[in-house]
């Protein structure tokens, strides 16, 4: 079903402590519908049906999530995603899509998309992933710049101290900035290609996909345990696999 109005749809604005999501969908069905539910689940909803009007919304507005289909009127949503991503950083993106394609699904990854849900989908199985994921950013957000910790590892990015299950653990400043990116995107499957663009350094030491494997091996075996820390997400890439991460 397509919305014919071009008159944006805002609701359940309740507050400005409520988490803010934004629905960039056009169908009008299941925008409506993820906005009531989402207003179940006490967070708040804008619904926006073409690219022009999450723009707009957008200049008067800032959103901690945004829902975002491929397929829209005016647009596409990897076009969109890129100006979010660039505009509004730590907005959190999850990607609406009819296609299930590994390629399309590796395009919005590697565009920052936090992540991606194939149409048709159950309702409360897409409330879930928002939640956790808006978990995962508020988790984020309480940590100290420059610090991860989670009862089992603490990693202090400024002094390049770690400590696991209370011993020092030595990283390499390689292996440092590989920890960086992974605790900056808790939960959020990175693509190798990502991965790579991120570790080029300050001076543009080529980083290549042999060292990308290597690196990320020695990281992962000094952080062993019951729970690998870095969780490969097969034909896809990896993500970080922290404590909180693991029972949300």
């Amino acid at each position: 079903m397509r919305r014919k109005s071009n008159k944006p749809v805002q609701e359940g604005m309740m507050g400005s402590a409520m988490k803010k999501i934004l629905i960039v969908e056009d169908d009008t069905l299941l925008n409506t519908t993820l906005v009531y539910n989402l207003q179940e689940e006490k967070l708040s909803a804008a619904s926006a049906f073409s690219c022009a009007q999450a723009r707009k919304l957008l200049e008067t507005e800032r959103y901690d999530m945004t829902i975002l289909d491929v397929n829209l009127p005016d647009g596409d949503g990897f076009s969109l995603c890129r100006e979010f991503k660039k505009n509004f950083p730590a907005m959190a993106v999850l990607f609406l899509t009819a296609n299930d394609l590994e390629r399309d699904m590796l395009k919005g990854f590697e565009l920052g998309a936090a992540d991606y849900v194939s149409k048709p989908f159950p309702v409360k199985v897409l409330v879930k992933k928002v939640k956790t994921l808006l978990q995962l950013c508020s988790t984020r957000q309480e940590q100290p710049d420059g610090i991860y910790e989670d009862g089992e590892l603490r990693i202090d990015l400024r002094s390049l101290r770690t400590v696991y299950h209370g011993k020092e653990i030595q990283f390499t400043p390689l292996e440092y900035r590989l920890l960086e990116i992974f605790t900056s995107n808790p939960g959020i499957v990175l693509t190798r290609q990502k991965l790579l663009e991120k570790l080029w350094d300050e001076q543009e030491n080529y980083v290549d996909e042999h060292t990308l494997t290597t690196v990320i091996s020695r990281v992962r075996g000094k952080l062993e345990g019951e729970y690998p820390y870095i969780k490969t997400v097969y034909g896809m890439g990896y993500l970080w696999n922290g404590r909180q991460e693991r029972h949300l």
